[in-house]
């Protein structure tokens, strides 16, 4: 386990540091949280009413999220922002569960079009008692948006103490959501997805991270071919608690010591193409862009990796990159076919097709699956929140190895006329500077020099 008094900004996960942090400014941090513990439930309904018309803007689902980081400054200062948010904050404990839901929904996104560090690290007591609440207490959609807000608070905060914090509260909720079968199937797979997110941002504890990775297993190997079955897996009303299950999973993956991952690719490397033969697209993709990450891995483990059923792993691959089946959908074949064409060059040729992500002035390479898949479930997570928190969030600068936030708005840039060509440059001198053998730092907790 790793000391306790972790600096803020320590790299994370084989990242570049963005400037050190104290251990006393840590410290003072870490105990600014009890301030705000005691909010009343609001008793008095107009007071509740008052306050959600405050907040009409925030506490519509998809103001926040649609309009981003721009808008709110228009929209008034940060006060006004901070007043609004402590209203919703009140609202989490709303006797009415729309209110309640509403009130989460808004915060979430704030959260994700806006950095409100110093803001969520006095009340994250307080958030994280409205959330724990929410998971316990509420029904399906109340619970998805209480974990949905819980996996972006974590990304506010980033790795360190507060984060640990969190999760150990929210965390044994969440795996005894993920494994009640009488619990909603949507619930189910955001909370997957959510402590997915929260274990990889937040787990201090190696056991912690595996039992993580073994409740998101116990669910999507349920989808595994058996023995006895046919060629086709049918899917079932749990298929999409087994893809986010697998997705989370595969994140957690890229995290792990070696010696973990050669124990995982093991026991997996053989079942996981079964999924392939899935009657549902997403699974099919969910699973060959897993298997691409595995063999990445694997490789980056030991370059000349052997995999024994090549052979029928790749037909079954070519063929589902030439689909011409006529009882799937137009679009679902179009989708299917680029990734898989994409996924065979991965496993036959160790090819990666780069992509180029834009945000602000600054352009990231994606040039490999674990990057692409963190990348994907970020995305998934923030939204179209997510250029915003690749410019300023330092933990997301640190996990795709951005350095300090640049931080330059329009009105900088129009005033440094930097030419398009001399900002490729530096990026690209940048990024070849860093390094590409990932396998090789991939995890602060383990030295992993032994393995070499």
């Amino acid at each position: 386990t790793m000391p306790k008094n972790k600096k803020r900004n320590t790299p994370h996960r084989g990242g570049s540091a963005g400037g050190g942090g104290s251990g006393a400014a840590a410290a003072t941090a870490a105990t600014a949280g009890g301030q705000h513990r005691n909010v009343q439930p609001f008793s008095d309904e107009d007071a509740s009413i008052e306050t959600m018309s405050h907040c009409s803007g925030y506490s519509d689902p998809s103001s926040f999220a649609e309009d981003g980081p721009e808008v709110l400054d228009e929209e008034g200062t940060q006060e006004d922002l901070e007043y609004k948010l402590k209203g919703l904050i009140d609202l989490t404990l709303d006797k009415s569960a729309k209110t309640r839901q509403a009130a989460l929904e808004g915060i979430k996104n704030a959260l994700a079009s806006k950095m409100l560090y110093e803001f969520i690290l006095e009340r994250r007591m307080t958030l994280t008692d409205s959330i724990e609440r929410c998971l316990k207490k509420g029904k399906s959609d109340e619970q998805r948006a209480a974990a949905a807000l819980a996996s972006v608070l974590c990304i506010q905060l980033g790795p360190g103490i507060e984060s640990e914090e969190i999760l150990k509260t929210l965390g044994p909720i969440l795996k005894k959501i993920i494994c009640d079968g009488s619990a909603s199937i949507q619930a189910r797979q955001t909370c997957a997805t959510c402590f997915g997110v929260c274990c990889f941002i937040a787990t201090d504890d190696i056991t912690e991270l595996y039992s993580t990775l073994e409740c998101l297993e116990n669910i999507f190997t349920k989808s595994y071919l058996k023995e006895k079955d046919t060629t086709v897996i049918c899917s079932t009303p749990n298929t999409v608690l087994h893809i986010s299950s697998l997705l989370a999973w595969t994140l957690l993956l890229t995290i792990c010591p070696i010696n973990e991952v050669k124990k995982k690719l093991e026991m997996h490397f053989h079942k996981l193409p079964s999924l392939l033969s899935c009657d549902d697209v997403n699974m099919r993709i969910a699973a060959g862009e897993s298997l691409a990450l595995l063999f990445e891995l694997a490789r980056g483990i030991e370059s000349d990796f052997f995999y024994e059923d090549m052979e029928s792993l790749t037909q079954m691959l070519r063929a589902l990159a030439t689909d011409g089946n006529k009882h799937r959908a137009k679009v679902d074949k179009r989708k299917q076919r680029s990734v898989f064409r994409d996924v065979l060059r991965a496993v036959e040729e160790r090819d990666f097709p780069t992509e180029t992500i834009k945000f602000g002035p600054e352009r990231m390479y994606i040039d490999c699956w674990v990057k692409k898949h963190t990348y994907d479930t970020f995305k998934e997570v923030l939204g179209s929140g997510m250029q915003y928190h690749l410019q300023s969030n330092e933990f997301l600068r640190n996990v795709f190895e951005l350095g300090p936030p640049v931080m330059l708005d329009a009105a900088t840039l129009k005033t440094m006329k930097i030419s398009r060509f001399e900002r490729h440059l530096y990026n690209s001198a940048a990024f070849k500077a860093r390094t590409k053998a990932r396998s090789k730092c991939r995890d602060k907790r383990a030295d992993v020099g032994e393995f070499f």
